[in-house]
């Protein structure tokens, strides 16, 4: 078997699509002009965002005078949660979010918290899904707004996001974040039921710096940053036209690719869990009870260290459910608000596939795991 390493950590961020770079080449070399100047070269540069702009409404199945360019992941959750709340004020000023949010929403809500804003965060329980009905004792007429994370960067667990909608009994934006599900599984707006959603380019194949936000036509979602009327007045700053032109590429793969991409992941995540749990019976896979992503597995190997597997198995690159590694001993936030005990955390490792993981990677992997698990338990 080759000694390449071997990359297993596609929810972190993933490697540039081979088409969605041949997209970005004409925008680089001949998209350079300004795409609010009326001449040649700012009507060449608008029309290739006019075209991802379409390419990303069709992957959300929205018009595609909803979707907003942004810088990334970030800017869209935080213009999402408190261009949201701002644009709803009049109405009250509570928050609602899941306890499980990435920071991106978490700190965002803090930020408004300490601008006087009332943030209630709702607890998940053991698999991780948001407690719904203590998500309705924290809604009333004056939230503002509500976020809560489509799937769990760490876990991959689904939230029931329709589910939530159903049950709301006053109109209130439902902002999710969709940067881990977006190109994995289906995230048509409509049939999620949210009236928001946060794109990452380099979460699905496409560039760094980049990223979307779908805001619904009747929404109101204040400004975020001020400037001239770009966007359709809704986000000040000149297109990064090649980026953009890299989000479309890679919106338009993941809808062609969309039923093979999630029929391929579980296959690929259940061959390396089937591995495991052959080695080890007490394997722990958290949130295997409920719905998830089809390229995550978050799991613990009772009696090691996620510290101690990734040094004894320096050729996989793939993410811990703790800090440990790095000296601080902290267990992942997620785990922690899952009840998962402390020596389970610091056990806990994400394995996430992608496209271009094969069989023989997944067998690799596995074998290298199993092993660095044996001699940490023998030693042990």
């Amino acid at each position: 078997m080759s000694d390449d390493p071997i990359y297993l950590d596609y929810n972190a961020t993933t490697p540039m699509a081979a088409e969605v770079l041949e997209a970005m080449l004409p925008a680089l070399r001949d998209g350079w002009g300004n795409p609010s100047s009326n001449h040649r070269w700012g009507t060449l540069a608008r029309k290739a965002i006019d075209h991802a702009r379409e390419q990303v409404a069709a992957l959300l199945g929205c018009d595609v005078d909803e979707v907003i360019f942004t810088s990334g992941g970030t800017e869209s959750d935080n213009l999402a949660l408190i261009g949201l709340a701002e644009g709803r004020r009049i109405h009250g000023r509570g928050v609602v979010i899941s306890g499980i949010e990435h920071p991106a929403i978490d700190v965002a809500a803090t930020f408004l918290e300490a601008s006087g804003w009332k943030v209630d965060r709702v607890p998940v329980d053991r698999d991780g899904v948001i407690d719904i009905d203590k998500l309705m004792e924290c809604v009333t007429k004056r939230t503002a707004v509500i976020s809560v994370m489509h799937a769990h960067n760490e876990t991959g667990v689904i939230q029931p996001l329709a589910e939530i909608q159903d049950r709301l009994e006053h109109k209130i934006p439902l902002h999710t974040d969709a940067a881990q599900s977006l190109g994995k599984i289906d995230c048509n707006v409509d049939q999620l039921g949210v009236d928001s959603l946060t794109i990452a380019g380099h979460k699905l194949y496409g560039p760094k710096g980049v990223g979307a936000l779908y805001v619904r036509r009747d929404v109101n979602c204040a400004r975020w940053l001020h400037g001239a009327e770009h966007e359709n007045g809704r986000r000040a700053g000149t297109e990064n036209t090649p980026a953009i032109v890299g989000l479309g590429a890679a919106c338009a793969l993941a809808l062609s690719e969309r039923e093979l991409r999630q029929r391929s992941l579980a296959e690929r995540r259940d061959q390396f869990e089937a591995r495991l749990r052959n080695a080890f019976p007490d394997l722990v896979v958290h949130g295997s009870a409920v719905e998830r992503l089809p390229n995550t597995s978050f799991f613990a190997i009772p009696g090691t260290t996620a510290s101690g597997l990734m040094e004894r198995a320096p050729e996989l690159a793939i993410g811990a459910g703790s800090a440990c590694h790095s000296g601080s001993g902290h267990v992942s936030s997620a785990l922690v608000a899952m009840g998962v005990e402390r020596p389970l955390g610091l056990a806990t490792l994400r394995v996430s596939v992608g496209r271009g993981t094969s069989e023989e990677q997944i067998e690799r992997a596995a074998t290298l795991l199993i092993e660095a698990a044996q001699a940490e338990r023998a030693q042990s």
